[in-house]
């Protein structure tokens, strides 16, 4: 096949990604976990061409420069793996505002390497997709894998994979609270280098959300939902606190979005389970029981006005789409 189209979603980390040991393949200083979402997905069509370049249209502009620069790099290795020289169109369209902190790049770089694989004639297990997607951005790797997914660290390019894990306790839901869809000052990898580099409180965060990663594998073995949460919260709260100490320090959480934790924590004082998490950007997302996501959400547009929010549950794996087939998620 010359040209293949696929789809992912993002996933959002409950025990979180933050600092790399190898920057040019993505090797992360500690494992994560993750759940894929069933809302704003990435859909990347890959078509093999005679052109003596790649082409990469994002939205309907097309990038260039350090813009493409991460595509091409999936499709160099897409092109090694199948013995190919011949290069490719992307095309790809997001349905989550790009670079605001909702893990588009995780869902975009999901979808490139199923459809790249697919278009030059692969035939890649999700392992070797995982691998293949943590090279354009480390989180892409658990966005080929639907429900939750933990994101083994690894010691080199073959051991640092996904797997998806078993979740046998009641549906798990995410409320997505859309503080702010501009584009963030500071993108993920540049603050990230810098807090490794410059915040002296980085090695503890690495450490210490070693341990919260065994303690939230365990918890979902056991599917203790309180567990899950308390660890999801905590790990985020210690990650923004490692960008906290940068010098300068990065911070992407506004004040709303703090007063959106709050309010998270305040519903908890009311018997209603809901856990706050916040990645690189102002959006807080809030992991709940399906059955009490509309409760959730209702309550928290009470206590902060203007602020859109979206409630998602556990989404699919990265998929493949026939000719003229739509996504089947909006």
């Amino acid at each position: 096949m010359t040209r293949a189209t696929a789809v992912a979603h993002p996933n959002i980390a409950l025990v979180k990604y933050w600092g790399k040991t190898d920057r040019e393949l993505n090797l992360p200083a500690t494992g994560s976990l993750s759940l894929t979402l069933d809302i704003f997905p990435t859909t990347t069509t890959v078509e093999v061409t005679d052109d003596p370049f790649d082409r990469v249209v994002l939205d309907g502009v097309e990038l260039s420069g350090e813009e493409s620069a991460r595509v091409r790099t999936v499709l160099s290795l897409v092109r090694e793996l199948a013995g190919s020289e011949a290069h490719a169109h992307v095309t790809s369209t997001n349905t989550v505002p790009t670079a605001a902190g909702l893990a588009s790049s995780a869902a975009a770089f999901a979808a490139l390497a199923k459809a790249s694989s697919v278009a030059y004639g692969l035939s890649l297990s999700d392992a070797e997709l995982s691998r293949l997607a943590r090279r354009g951005s480390g989180s892409a790797c658990r966005s080929i894998f639907g429900g939750l997914a933990r994101w083994n660290k690894g010691t080199s390019d073959d051991t640092s994979i996904a797997e998806p894990l078993e979740w046998s306790g009641e549906p798990l839901s995410m409320v997505v609270a859309v503080i702010s869809s501009a584009r963030k000052k500071i993108g993920s990898r540049a603050g990230m280098n810098h807090t490794v580099e410059t915040s002296p409180y980085f090695e503890g965060w690495v450490s210490s959300n070693a341990v919260l990663l065994e303690r939230a594998s365990r918890a979902v073995h056991d599917a203790d939902f309180t567990s899950l949460g308390e660890i999801a919260e905590m790990s985020a709260l210690r990650m923004h606190a490692s960008m906290l100490g940068a010098e300068p320090p990065v911070r992407y959480l506004t004040g709303t979005s703090f007063a959106m934790i709050d309010a998270v924590q305040e519903l908890r004082e009311q018997g209603i389970e809901a856990y706050a998490s916040a990645d690189a950007g102002p959006n807080v997302k809030i992991l709940c029981r399906s059955r009490e996501a509309a409760l959730v959400t209702e309550r928290l547009r009470e206590r902060i006005e203007d602020v859109k929010m979206h409630v998602a549950n556990a989404g699919p794996g990265a998929y493949l789409l026939d000719e003229g087939e739509r996504p089947s998620e909006a």
